[in-house]
């Protein structure tokens, strides 16, 4: 039983090897930042359910494009101070109090 196991998964393993443990050491390394891009996408977000904006009206609004207004949705995008400051800029609002 324990050979027709393995032989099973050995038959269904991936040719590709796992990138998890890189992937999970990571977000460790970088969870600093990576809890304060999460905290802006989740206000982002909020404020375009408001407004009723689409990812493609918030890029205009932003000059950019609307795959990079999806990136920063997914709250892993290491944001810039300009890119803060042209959100801050569009939203009407503080996303970082100093």
């Amino acid at each position: 039983m324990k050979q027709k196991t393995l032989e099973y998964l050995e038959s269904h393993q991936s040719e590709t090897p796992s990138q998890w443990r890189e992937e999970a050491e990571w977000r460790r390394d970088n969870r600093e930042w990576l809890h304060y891009s999460k905290r802006i996408a989740v206000m982002l977000l909020s404020y375009m359910k408001r407004e009723h904006l689409t990812q493609s009206a918030m890029a205009k609004r932003l000059d950019c494009t609307q795959q990079y207004v999806s990136k920063i949705l997914k709250g892993t995008e290491n944001l810039s101070l300009e890119t803060l400051a042209k959100l801050e800029s569009a939203m009407g609002e503080r996303l970082i109090v100093c």
